[in-house]
């Protein structure tokens, strides 16, 4: 999952499977909501869920990004493994890149979170009003539906963003392990797109317009079937999820559940849900590296990639950062929360009136 893709959904005014009364309803929409100046489409509400994403996805990146780029590392390990687990990989790199180095990539991250943000929330209420004939009638299975088709719309960013990220954060990775690679050939070295120098240290700006001109647009999505391979089943199996857990611990008299409690469905179910499709991101993450070692293989697509990985790796290769991923998305989803429940976005928004 690029890192913070779904955190707009996390608010329980989204998620939970209630469709009571109309005033049990209304207690669970956020207040931009019920003051929206327009009744057929929230255009308040909307922006202070934006507000919400953004500031949530930025705090998340800054808090976790570390965890990231280990597992970025871990997933990316061929044959020898040059880290033991994610400790070892956050120390190695400390201690050669500095505390810095275990930030690379994250100013993708911290530029392209919030449009990320405004094309999936923009999504989600455009699929919501689409399939929903009654906004106050809740129907899981078409929250799950609006969800998995914001999630697509918003790979146009997430793809891209993943795709300068990945190479930003193995970069370390590959001096540490083939610290002759200044030497090989330009189609092996690691810090380079295309005839870019191998000394010079990449940056997402000279990545991108590399790409761009030597491969054209496609260049930057690259592994966008297994992006959306890997965000749509997230989606499928984190909403009923949560929505189940968070139902646990409804409250009829406030009608909602405590924040405490949504804190710790959406943490666990943020968990489970990173865990189940981490085979699929340990794809992702290899296709999507451009650079790479001496002997390490290249793949034409996702079924050479997991064929490749089944015979020369075995099974426990598919699950290659699950742990890394597991911490990355917990504490992502009770950023959220914690957003949402506090009305950060609300707040902003008073202030301009």
């Amino acid at each position: 999952m690029p890192t913070c893709a779904l955190l707009c959904f996390c608010s329980p005014a989204l998620l939970s499977p209630f469709p009571s009364s109309p005033d049990c309803v209304s207690s669970l929409q956020p207040a931009s909501l019920l003051h929206s100046g327009s009744p057929s489409f929230p255009w308040r509400s909307v922006t202070a869920k934006l507000i919400n994403g953004g500031v949530a996805g930025l705090v998340g990146v800054t808090c976790v990004f570390p965890i990231d780029l280990a597992k970025t590392r871990l997933q990316n390990q061929h044959g020898k493994d040059i880290y033991k687990g994610m400790i070892d990989c956050l120390m190695k790199t400390a201690r050669v890149e500095g505390f810095l180095g275990m930030y690379r990539g994250a100013a993708v991250n911290l530029t392209l979170v919030t449009p990320e943000k405004a094309i999936k929330l923009a999504a989600n209420d455009f699929f919501r009003q689409l399939l929903m004939e009654d906004g106050m009638q809740r129907d899981l299975k078409m929250e799950m539906l609006a969800g998995c088709g914001a999630g697509m719309c918003q790979v146009v960013v997430t793809c891209p963003m993943e795709m300068l990220k990945i190479q930003l954060q193995d970069a370390g990775r590959l001096v540490c392990s083939f610290p002759s690679a200044a030497s090989a050939p330009a189609s092996c070295r690691p810090h380079s797109v295309g005839s870019a120098p191998a000394h010079k240290r990449p940056s997402a700006t000279l990545i991108a317009w590399e790409l761009l001109r030597t491969q054209g647009l496609a260049g930057l999505y690259k592994g966008l079937g297994a992006t959306l391979l890997r965000d749509i089943p997230f989606s499928i199996v984190y909403f009923p999820l949560f929505a189940n857990l968070n139902n646990l611990g409804f409250n009829e008299l406030a009608g909602k559940a405590s924040f405490a409690h949504s804190f710790m469905s959406g943490c666990a179910a943020g968990s489970i849900a990173a865990v189940t499709v981490t085979p699929l991101d340990v794809l992702k993450t290899r296709i999507q590296t451009l650079r790479k070692g001496l002997g390490e293989d290249s793949y034409s697509g996702i079924r050479d990639c997991a064929r490749k990985l089944w015979i020369q790796e075995g099974l426990s290769a598919f699950m290659k950062g699950a742990g890394c991923r597991a911490l990355v998305i917990a504490p992502l989803f009770g950023i959220a929360q914690g957003v949402y429940f506090l009305g950060i976005g609300e707040r902003i928004l008073k202030c301009f009136e």
